[in-house]
């Protein structure tokens, strides 16, 4: 893979063309921390027969307890690739501060418009972006 040009602005979008991009980035990020902190309570409640407000001593049914754990596990992994995202976005809107969004950090090429539509948080062109999953 090619190494970032020294000044990669050079491919970068200018400021007016990025600002519609920031602005979609800010409210997918508004978005995914909401679903992020819903998430996060939804992980960490009570069991169900604690949120059911039953604390007697009873044995809950075994399929229960796993429908629990599966949803719990589930929920955490969710919650992880939701922070993946939050951060790309946040490098996302830092490429716009520092004026070098819409150039690949890999190649130093343009990302194409409907890449950065399709993919608002995407630091790769198309052609790094295959190249790095066959990899």
């Amino acid at each position: 893979m090619a190494t970032t040009p020294s000044d990669p602005k050079k491919h970068a979008l200018k400021p007016a063309d990025a600002e519609p991009f920031r602005v979609v980035l800010q409210k997918l990020r508004a978005r995914l921390r909401g679903d992020v902190s819903h998430m996060t309570d939804s992980a960490l409640r009570k069991t169900r027969s604690e949120s059911s407000g039953d604390l007697s001593s009873m044995p809950i049914h075994m399929a229960d307890i796993g429908s629990d754990n599966y949803e719990q596990e589930f929920t955490l992994s969710m919650l992880a690739a939701e922070e993946g995202t939050l951060q790309l976005i946040q490098e996302a809107l830092a490429r716009i501060e520092s004026g070098v969004y819409g150039a690949c950090l890999e190649c130093g090429g343009r990302i194409k418009k409907p890449r950065l539509h399709a993919i608002p948080y995407t630091p790769l062109c198309i052609d790094c972006a295959n190249q790095r999953e066959r990899h």
